[in-house]
């Protein structure tokens, strides 16, 4: 990172601890109110006049509820910067005094609890008080800025939505994408890592057809339970016995449904499944291996007829540019110093639908055309820090409530103050100065 650049980020940046107050609001606003996947209808108003009152040309409704914002400022290259809104299915026990209640109806029309537990109330306000920042200081750049708020990333379906929505066609193919993710690491640290830095998911929904009957009468029936079972333990043999063991990858099966009595044998048994894997190819490698075994048992238990098998939500690897990590983890060395910013030890196996934006038509099988780099920063308090087990820092981390937890929170100003300044400082690293 230059000398001008970071005089760029210095005088940028300068304004941010007054802007802290509003932004912290915004934050509790937000964690009080979360929307599931797809729902997600305050928090785009909220962001759409944001950046609206930030002088940005704004488009709501893009792949559904996602939001985007462009800024033009003269000649230069398209930045575009990332960031997810929705929350998950979780009752919240931080007991933080903003702590959220609300109740919504998902998919399915079941009421269910609804919480940020993922922190992604913390990605929209650091990417609304970034962009702010940059607008404001627009006279130490030139290019355009393209804010991507999107909808349904717990669902790996937002990112698709918003590309298959002309994402690119309508705003621009930028020449990178950024990104951030909180997480359960000390409140003020960044983290970079080259290559993959989140694993590609694909989720299989099953249905076993069998033949119902009465429990005393199991000669007349085939039944789903016992194939279901065979299905569930054969499952584990795909990692131990099909894949390379120097390739990591997950199967879980996390759910099991049927029957509704002791005494009957149900006619249907439904098994929802869920990979995890480091390479795209080994998790389309797992996904036939999982299709072949299910219609195997199937036949072998004489199903009268075949399994229903749908491929749900999926995404790719999250990987990351080298180029990109160089020159952004640069850039956050320069501003936050050594003791701020570390390398990820290894890649983490939850996923995200990030990496999508590399491939312009949303399919992860097209070739990456878009260069994309993705970080990490924390979250937790410095009690939290203090009182979690463990005595190194990456023991502390892992005792503490992670994304998806119902304890999961952050430790509000030194987390959208980092994430407000990670963004701010990326984007002028690729913005001419």
């Amino acid at each position: 990172m230059s000398d001008t650049t970071i005089d760029a980020a210095g005088s940028v940046i300068a304004s941010l601890a007054g802007d802290m107050p509003d932004l912290i609001e915004c934050y509790v606003d937000l964690h009080r109110h979360p929307e599931l996947s797809t729902q997600e209808h305050r928090t785009a108003a909220i962001v759409a006049e944001r950046l609206t009152r930030s002088g940005y040309e704004v488009t709501p409704g893009v792949g559904g509820t996602g939001v985007v914002g462009v800024l033009r400022h003269g000649d230069g290259p398209t930045v575009a910067l990332r960031a997810d809104m929705d929350a998950l299915p979780v009752r919240e026990q931080t007991g933080l005094p903003y702590a959220s209640e609300v109740v919504a109806k998902d998919a399915e029309g079941r009421d269910v609890p609804v919480m940020h537990a993922c922190g992604h109330d913390a990605h929209t306000t650091s990417l609304v008080g970034a962009a702010d920042l940059l607008a404001r200081g627009r006279d130490a750049w030139r290019g355009t800025l393209v804010w991507i708020v999107q909808p349904a990333e717990e669902t790996i379906a937002g990112a698709r939505l918003m590309l298959r929505d002309g994402l690119y066609e309508r705003f621009g193919t930028p020449a990178v994408v950024l990104g951030q993710h909180v997480g359960p690491f000390p409140a003020g640290m960044v983290f970079h890592r080259p290559g993959p830095m989140m694993a590609a998911t694909q989720s299989v929904d099953v249905t076993i057809f069998g033949r119902g009957g009465h429990g005393s009468r199991p000669e007349t029936t085939v039944d789903p339970v016992v194939v279901g079972a065979y299905v569930v333990t054969r499952l584990q043999t795909i990692v131990s016995r099909e894949i390379e063991p120097l390739q990591p990858a997950v199967v879980t099966v996390g759910e099991f449904h049927a029957g509704t009595k002791a005494n009957v044998i149900p006619d249907q048994a439904r098994l929802a499944i869920n990979i995890r894997a480091f390479d795209d190819k080994v998790q389309r490698r797992v996904v036939a291996a999982i299709e072949r075994i299910v219609r195997a048992e199937a036949e072998a238990a004489r199903c009268p007829q075949p399994p229903e098998i749908r491929r749900s939500y999926g995404g790719p690897v999250t990987s990351n540019d080298a180029a990109v990590v160089d020159r952004v983890k640069a850039a956050h060395l320069a501003w936050f110093g050594p003791k701020r910013v570390m390398d990820m030890p290894v890649p983490a196996m939850g996923s995200e639908d990030f990496g999508l934006f590399a491939h312009a038509d949303g399919s992860s099988e097209s070739p990456r055309t878009v260069p994309t780099g993705f970080w990490f920063w924390g979250g937790a308090s410095a009690d939290q820090m203090a009182g979690a087990e463990g005595e190194t820092i990456l023991e502390k981390i892992g005792s503490l409530p992670s994304n998806h937890h119902p304890g999961f929170m952050v430790d509000p100003e030194p987390t959208i103050r980092t994430g407000v300044e990670a963004l701010t400082v990326a984007a002028l690293a690729y913005l001419d100065a």
